[in-house]
Formats: structure tokens, sequence, C-alpha cells
């Protein structure tokens, strides 16, 4: 067992904690937010993420996870200090360190024995040779680990990663994290399953600085790469989906994050996008890709917009969103492309309603209606618009959301649907690259 401190305990943090505690660590998380950390230590996660809230109470009752507001608490006689604090893009794009800083001088105040500082918070690049500086304790030493996970799914990202990435230049560092991961990297308390084990990646600190931002890079390039495409398929009458499928099947391209729609969202994306632009621009290289992989996702906007315009007029309609959390399995609507398709609508003088299964307002949009059910966002909508492709959207009686409606546009954002079963079902089925099916 090892003695581990988690500081920050928001989304990364608190799955973080969690998890570590529920592979035989002893953790305690530290949360200065008073009404968080009282949220936590009763057991409630205060925000959506499958299946934590239950793993949080059943670590909570082993006394193998606590949290508390004290470093002196948490960092005194640790083993392992987790920095998973916020970093918000600063205005010219690169991440803003202030709580890290200090997170890191609070660390640095109850250090009583030798002791790895992680980063788990993604940090510009070049920070975990500034952290060491500002730590300047020899008995510290700095590892990047950055982390994978995904809003929806992120214990089983963490417990089961494809990749666990470990960066010091301090080799007795990552020995010591390779220990804290074993159970994960050998898949012991899955019973040793060898398929399970993910790959372990040692390196020096920048490489693994960089690793987040290239993988989410490379995803969101992915997005909006197919939806570019699928702006052309839409012009020559082609569907994108089958398009998506068969490159799909090339093992160097592969099918993940080939789903053509209104765009990527979440607080990941744009900002780590920003954030590899602002430090090319500060060490003198021009990022092309990245900058055209932002223009396209701001295009699709537009583009699902004119989808409804070309069929009705915007000004004094009425029209249902069906999804606002920027993907299903959470309640984040950090630069949601609903909220921006929202904007835009009403902007040209239509009334919106929205129906989300776990999003119950929206703070800033008051003249954005939240209704109780799909059935209530629908009734006598003028064009219904697939945002977000929840389960519960996926299973509904088409013919029944048709005979709600007084208008007959079904604008599928994420092509979910089945055309052809829209349309039987008496909608007038749009998709996103795909050419309208023949009756």
């Amino acid at each position: 067992m090892t003695k581990i401190a988690v500081v920050g305990t928001g989304y990364v943090g608190a799955v973080v904690a969690t998890s570590l505690a529920s592979i035989g660590h002893q953790v305690v998380g530290v949360e200065i937010d008073r009404a968080r950390l009282e949220s936590l230590q009763a057991g409630i996660v205060p925000f959506h993420e499958p299946g934590l809230s239950e793993l949080v109470t059943a670590q909570l009752e082993k006394a193998s996870l606590s949290f508390t507001d004290s470093y002196e608490t948490a960092i005194g006689g640790a083993d392992v200090a987790f920095l998973c604090v916020g970093t918000p893009p600063s205005p010219d794009g690169s991440p803003d360190t202030t709580y890290v800083e200090n997170a890191a001088r609070s660390i640095s105040e109850w250090i009583t024995s030798p002791m790895v500082v992680v980063t788990k918070s993604t940090v510009p690049i070049g920070s975990g040779r500034w952290l060491n500086d500002l730590i300047a304790d020899d008995r510290a030493s700095v590892v990047s680990n950055p982390e994978f996970l995904r809003e929806g799914t992120a214990l089983n990202d963490f417990l089961h990663p494809d990749r666990v990435v470990l960066g010091s230049n301090d080799p007795g560092a990552i020995a010591t994290m390779v220990e804290v991961y074993r159970p994960i990297l050998e898949q012991t308390f899955t019973g040793g399953r060898p398929d399970l084990r993910p790959g372990l990646v040692r390196t020096n600190l920048e490489t693994a600085e960089i690793v987040k931002y290239a993988a989410n890079a490379f995803l969101a390039m992915k997005i909006s790469f197919i939806n570019e495409v699928a702006m052309i398929a839409d012009a020559v009458g082609a569907d994108v989906t089958e398009v998506a499928t068969a490159i799909g099947m090339d093992q160097r391209i592969g099918s993940s994050f080939l789903g053509a729609g209104i765009g990527w969202g979440g607080s990941c994306f744009g900002k780590d996008l920003a954030a590899l632009r602002a430090t090319a621009h500060r060490h003198g290289v021009e990022s092309l890709i990245t900058g055209a992989v932002v223009a396209v996702n701001d295009h699709q906007i537009d583009f699902v917009a004119e989808k409804v315009s070309k069929h009705i007029d915007l000004a004094g309609a009425e029209i249902a969103l069906l999804g606002l959390a920027f993907k299903p399995g959470t309640d984040d609507l950090r630069d949601a492309p609903s909220l921006k398709l929202a904007r835009h609508l009403l902007d040209s003088g239509a009334t919106v309603t929205a129906y989300d299964p776990v999003v119950g307002a929206v703070s800033g949009m008051d003249d954005l209606k939240v209704a109780p059910s799909w059935r209530d966002a629908v009734a006598g909508a003028d064009a219904t618009v697939v945002i977000t492709e929840w389960d519960e959207f996926l299973s509904i009686n088409l013919a029944a959301l048709a005979e709600s409606m007084d208008g007959a546009l079904f604008v599928d954002a994420r092509n979910a649907f089945d055309a052809a079963a829209a349309t039987d079902a008496g909608l007038s089925y749009v998709g996103v690259g795909r050419a309208a099916p023949t009756s």
C-alpha cells in the first residue's frame, strides 16, 4: 500500500483518487472548496460520471479514501502527490498554471520524506522542470503522468487504460510510479488477464507532457477530417457514414472518432489544441494543421444550422433540441455544440426548447427553454435537431415523435438514426453528409 495525496478533486482528481484507493492504496484527496469538500466527504460527487458516486461511497466505507482541506494532513508522510488542479486557458491559449503553482508551493511546505510529485493536470510543455525548481526540495522528484480520461467512461479509462505514460529525469521516481500502477499494469484486480494489460511508456518529462496534447489534437483532427468529408459528401450525394466504415477498415486509420456530425466539444480538445498552438508559436513553429482542425469544427455549427434554415424559416420557428451535454454519459456543457447552435437559432428569431437526460438547466441562457422530457421538448415543434446521442433518444418511437411535432423536419446532427426508418415514421430526415433516403 502506498500513501497517496491527490491535490484537486474536480473531474480528474476525483476519478484518480477513487480509482487509486480501489486498487489498494491509501488516498487522501485535498479540496479547498468547502462545498465540494463536504459533498465528497458525504459520498456525493458534484458532477455526473457513471459509477463514480458508488465507488467513492465504497472506498469511504473501507477507509481507503478520505478528503480534507489540510495539506499538512495529506502531504505529511505521503509517498506520492498527484497534482490534479485546473489549468484554464490564458488569453493566448496557453494553460494558466496559477493553481498548479499554488498547489506546488503548498506541497513543498509539508514534505517530510522522499516524495514523487505527479502532474496529472494538463500543463505547458516544460512545466516538469519548472515544478522541480519551484518545489526546490531534494526529497521531491517530478513525474509527468498525463491522463486520458473520457467523460462518461472515466473509471474504465483509468483502471483499464491503453497505456500508462511516465516521464521523469529521475529513474527512481519512475520506478516508484510503476509500483503505484502495478495492479493496473498487471491487472491483478481482474485476475491478471494479459489481454487487459496496458502498455507502459517510460520517457523524459517533455515527451510525456507533449503526449497528451498530441493525442487530443490527433483525435480532434480525425473528427474535423470526417466532418469536412461530410460536407463534400453532402455536395455530391454520397453517404459519409459508409465512407467512414470503409476507410475505418484500414488498420492504419481505424474506425474510432470517424463519426461525422455537429463537431467536438468539451473541456479538453479546444483547450489542448490552443495550448499546442501557443507552444508552437512560442518556439517559432507554424502550426497549420491544428488551426485547420479548429476552423472546421467552428464551421460545423453553421453547417448544421444551414440544414435547418434551408427547410424552414427560422424567424418564429419552434425548434426542439434533443441533447445538451457535449457527449453522452456526462452533464458537461463546456464548449458544447448544443449551446452554440441554440445561440445561433435564437439569434435568428427561433424559439428553442431543449431536453437532456442529465442536464436540467443552462446558466446564462435565459432565452433557452429546457423541458422535463423529450416529449415536452418536441411538442408542437417545427423541427427537431438531435445533438447528443443518448441511449434514451436512440430508443424513441419515431412515429410518436412525428405525431407530437407540428412540422416534420428531423435533423440528425450525429447521424445516429436510420434514415429510412425516420422517413417511414413520417419525418423529413436530414443527416450530416448523408444523401436523403429515397422512397
